[in-house]
């Protein structure tokens, strides 16, 4: 007997590694120190002394059930950007510059070339967010999970000067919302989502006449990464007074945390065109807004609380990189902390 035997394949984990570094390098940045393969990943931490009053930021997230869909369509080199955004988007909600990642793989069974392609996507997440791939972890786990599933999470690391964070604190009454657009369902609600659809691959992989594509692709589309987008509205002399990322609880979870007290988000329903997936996901599962907004992003997946002197310029700056904005709702005096729908 021996470990092999046991479940757990040393020569396949040896041979992942090899197949993604090509993927890791691509994600270097000079902060970086060391290769790759050492027990801890190392940062230079001399440019973020240079900073005014540094504050480090954290995140760590999922991709939940949306793995699902990966397994089902054979497809599994997106599946990381999704991970990785879901982390670098709430740092930079607040203000902050993703610096590096980290991912952790846990599997039935380590076949090789799939490691690599799920890492082939996170190391594209971290390219688009700037961040460095340090290190990670692929667990193999027999008799624990099925042979051919596997859960991915990440954990990033941020830096913002405390000066620039987005705390909502000077939030207040007739500010602006602007919503900025995402790329689909994103990360969150796909319980739901496999409890509408049909969950087969003839399904997922036939032409949706109303999607203009697959049911599966549209499903799989990856989560936007904001990190640039934000950027750009801040490299235009904007300030961000609050910010929120529209993850798991929707509108009406996640947009009073970025709300002081004695005040309320009006969002105005009809201000932006919804996608078609959200569409066709309520009328297929017969489920009623409330639900809707309480659960998806609804085709925003990052809202800005700004001085509407500031509104147009913002959505102008966001143009300018290739995203959509839109002017959603505004800021209210209120006794309860929470977003209204109208």
């Amino acid at each position: 007997m021996d470990y092999k035997n046991a479940g757990v394949d040393i020569e396949a984990g040896y041979k992942s590694v090899e197949l993604i570094k090509e993927h890791i390098k691509r994600t270097t940045r000079p902060e970086v120190l060391g290769g790759i393969g050492g027990f801890a990943g190392a940062f230079d931490l001399k440019k973020i002394a240079q900073l005014e009053d540094p504050v480090l930021l954290s995140g760590t997230d999922g991709c939940g059930t949306k793995v699902k869909l990966a397994f089902l369509l054979d497809k599994h080199d997106t599946i990381g950007i999704d991970c990785v955004a879901m982390c670098v988007n709430d740092i930079a909600c607040s203000g902050g510059e993703p610096l590096f990642f980290l991912d952790y793989i846990a599997c039935g069974k380590n076949y090789p070339e799939k490691i690599a392609q799920i890492v082939s996507g996170v190391a594209e997440g971290c390219v688009q967010a700037g961040a460095a791939l340090v290190g990670g972890e692929t667990a193999e786990h027999p008799g624990l999970m099925p042979e051919d599933e596997y859960d991915l999470a990440g954990f990033a690391v941020g830096v913002a000067d405390r000066k620039d964070m987005i705390t909502g604190e000077n939030i207040k009454a007739g500010d602006v919302l602007v919503g900025i657009a995402s790329s689909g369902v994103h990360s969150n609600g796909f319980s739901l989502v496999r409890k509408v659809f049909q969950m087969s691959t003839d399904n997922l992989i036939r032409y949706n006449s109303e999607l203009g594509r697959p049911l599966g692709e549209a499903l799989l589309e990856p989560t936007k990464i904001y990190v640039k987008a934000l950027r750009s509205v801040k490299d235009a002399g904007i300030t961000i007074k609050g910010c929120s990322h529209i993850t798991g609880g929707g509108f009406y979870e996640n947009i009073p945390r970025m709300l002081p007290d004695g005040t309320c988000a009006k969002v105005k329903k009809n201000s932006y065109e919804v996608p078609a997936i959200f569409k066709l996901l309520q009328d297929t599962g017969k489920i009623e807004d409330h639900v809707m907004y309480n659960t998806y992003n609804m085709g925003v997946g990052m809202v800005l609380a700004l001085d509407p002197a500031d509104a147009d310029a913002a959505v102008k700056a966001l143009e300018a990189v290739g995203e959509k904005g839109y002017i959603i709702g505004e800021v209210a005096g209120s006794d309860v902390k929470e977003t209204v729908i109208c």
